[in-house]
């Protein structure tokens, strides 16, 4: 398998890079971008939804984006171990999206990821919580895609 830098063990500056690099990849809402991450024999659990193994779970984020539209994330790192070999990490997210009848959320959550060596996400543990909110109360707005440098993060939003 390619590795995926940055590898493990992460510190504060490698451990932030990986968790936008994911952040940019969900944006993109590419499921084979995003899917080819993960390990083979990825396992996940994503509110009541279990997939394992990546063909798993790019049929998952298929679903996901077939049904979350308009998707806009903001991940920040929560926390790192930064000892020999550690290779887990702790993300907390908010993303933005409205369904097939123009109803727009915020879902909030948090991650932990656990890598392989070679930089591969081989578990992930998400919990998640979806708030309905209104058109106005939206503040993720930048063009689909990659969330620009210069847009405030969680903290900034007080979120």
């Amino acid at each position: 398998m390619t590795p995926r830098p940055p590898l493990p063990p992460f510190d504060a500056t490698s451990a932030r890079i990986k968790v936008r690099l994911a952040e940019d990849a969900w944006n993109s809402r590419d499921p084979e971008r995003v899917a080819g991450v993960y390990t083979e024999d990825t396992v996940w659990r994503n509110r009541a939804e279990f997939p394992v193994g990546r063909e798993q779970v790019r049929l998952f984020l298929q679903r996901k984006w077939a049904r979350e539209l308009d998707y806009r994330l903001i991940k920040e790192l929560w926390a790192f171990d930064g000892a020999p070999g550690s290779c887990r990490l702790a993300v907390r997210f908010a993303y933005e999206w409205h369904d097939d009848s123009g109803h727009w959320f915020r879902s909030y959550g948090n991650e932990n990821w656990e890598f392989t060596e070679a930089g591969l996400m081989r578990r992930r543990f998400a919990s998640i919580n979806d708030l309905p909110i209104a058109d106005a109360e939206r503040k993720f707005h930048w063009p689909l895609g990659r969330r620009p440098d210069e847009h405030p993060g969680l903290d900034e939003l007080g979120l």
